[in-house]
């Protein structure tokens, strides 16, 4: 870790666009050590028989069809940041073409700076992730399946938990969002609609509210119906697991809540509680099957309302 050539980077930041993004990457991976990726055969293996443990549970548990992503890649921190570098980029592309004056340097620096922060926050707490690659430029490319080796490993001893049953805990989850995209050919056009009109809202000087709302929804679902998976696929034994992920999601010292709550990390972990608790009413009263009903179209989604009311959804999607 280099903070001395991190802000050197951000210092540098120039150009024309809102952020220098090949600073902002330079300042992230200068604050970020890269960690070990020092994989064994048997590393290699492990992950390779997690990701297909899970796709066959959760193909039986949850009665979709799905495949996971052609491209799997067991990372460092550095390869995270980027791989994610261009999803930052292509979020903040609208408003960066909104801005039609020219943007004052200092301005420029504080937004790299802003982006490089969040892109090396992320890269060392990232554990894996299911990449659908929302606003990528070729619409049609292969969504991604990434681990982040080194804070798989850091996380498995900081929780006291054997790695490979961590290593596995973590692509099962990864593997149910494969699952949730593969069941739902249109969710990620869904999803993407809605950041693009928040974005569009947002250049034009406004909030549009509704867009906002839609997509905070939709993750909630996301993320619910994932926890439900989980819970119903994965090894018998879990309950230590759940508790101190849950209990990571909210820990941590006073430097690491802010950033969280910064970066909006707070708002995932009510993501993960609302939707969890929607999905487990709805599996305990109608079977998983039922609950996988929310991926069948985009009015089957509940809304936030329903969310909280579980019943109000099945009365009125009748799954």
């Amino acid at each position: 870790m280099d903070i001395l050539r991190s802000l050197r980077a951000v210092s540098e930041a120039s150009g024309t666009g809102v952020v220098d993004w090949a600073k902002a990457g330079e300042a992230a991976k200068a604050s970020t050590e890269p960690g070990p990726l020092d994989l064994t055969p048997t590393d290699r293996r492990g992950y390779a028989a997690d990701v297909r443990d899970a796709r066959t549970r959760l193909r039986a548990v949850a009665g979709v069809a799905f495949d996971v992503p052609d491209t799997i890649e067991v990372q460092n921190r550095h390869h995270w940041i980027d791989a994610n570098l261009d999803t930052f980029q292509n979020v903040m592309g609208p408003i960066e073409a909104a801005t039609t004056a020219a943007v004052p340097g200092a301005s420029r620096i504080a937004n790299t700076g802003s982006m490089a922060f969040a892109l090396g926050f992320l890269a060392r707490n990232v554990l894996g992730q299911y990449d659908p690659l929302l606003l990528a430029d070729d619409p049609a490319a292969d969504h991604g399946l990434y681990f982040v080796h080194p804070n798989v490993v850091a996380v498995a001893a900081d929780l006291n938990v054997e790695y490979p049953r961590f290593r596995r805990w973590i692509a099962f989850h990864e593997v149910t969002h494969a699952a949730e995209f593969g069941a739902a050919s249109w969710l990620s056009e869904y999803l993407e609609s809605r950041v693009e009109r928040g974005i569009d809202g947002l250049t034009a000087g406004g909030f549009d509210r509704d867009a906002f709302a839609e997509l905070q929804t939709a993750m909630t679902a996301v993320e619910g119906y994932a926890e439900l998976l989980m819970d119903r696929a994965f090894d018998s034994e879990y309950a230590d697991l759940r508790r101190k992920l849950d209990e990571r999601r909210g820990g941590g010292g006073p430097v690491q809540r802010l950033s969280r709550r910064l970066l909006g990390l707070g708002l995932k972990r009510q993501q993960y509680e609302r939707g969890a608790a929607f999905f487990e009413r709805v599996a305990d009263e109608r079977g998983v099957d039922a609950a996988s009903a929310v991926w069948d179209r985009p009015e089957a989604l509940p809304t936030s309302r329903e969310i909280d009311e579980p019943t109000a959804w099945l009365a009125r999607v009748d799954p």
